[in-house]
C-alpha cells in the first residue's frame, strides 16, 4: 500500500484509538479539561472521544475523508487548551512527567499539518470511489 493511501488510515487509527481510551480510561481526560467550560468534565471526556470515534470513521472512508481530515485539524486545535493546561497542571510533578505534559504541546501542529495533509490528498478522490 502507497505512503498516500496509509496516512489517511493512520490518522483514523489514531482518531478512533484515542476516542476509544476517552471511555476506556476518562479520568486522565477529565483532569485536563479546563474548567471554564460549562458543565462536567466527563461530559466533555465523553463528547470529544464521540467526536474523535466519528472522525476517525469519516477519514477512513474516501466519500467523507476531506471534511473529517478537515474537522480533524479543527480538534487537533480545539484540544490544544487541555494540552496547555496540563503542562501548567504537571509543572511541579517529576521531571519525567512534566517533559511528557510539555512535550505534548508541539506535538499538535504537526497533527494539524497532518490532517490538513489527508484533506489535500482526499481533494482528487471521486464520489464513485469506496
Amino acid at each position: 500500500m502507497p505512503r498516500s493511501e496509509r496516512s489517511p488510515l493512520l490518522l483514523a487509527g489514531l482518531l478512533a484509538a484515542a476516542g476509544a481510551a476517552h471511555f476506556a480510561v476518562p479520568r486522565p481526560f477529565d483532569a485536563i479539561v479546563p474548567r471554564a467550560l460549562p458543565g462536567s468534565p466527563r461530559q466533555w471526556t465523553y463528547a470529544s472521544g464521540v467526536a474523535e470515534l466519528a472522525l476517525a470513521a469519516g477519514v477512513a472512508l474516501p466519500r467523507t475523508r476531506k471534511a473529517a481530515a478537515l474537522a480533524s485539524a479543527a480538534l487537533f486545535v480545539g484540544v490544544f487548551p487541555a494540552n496547555v493546561k496540563m503542562a501548567w497542571d504537571w509543572r511541579h510533578r517529576p521531571a519525567p512527567l512534566r517533559a511528557a505534559a510539555i512535550g505534548r504541546l508541539p506535538l499538535q501542529a504537526p497533527l494539524v499539518l497532518w490532517a490538513r495533509s489527508v484533506a489535500a490528498g482526499a481533494a482528487g478522490t471521486t464520489e464513485g470511489r469506496a
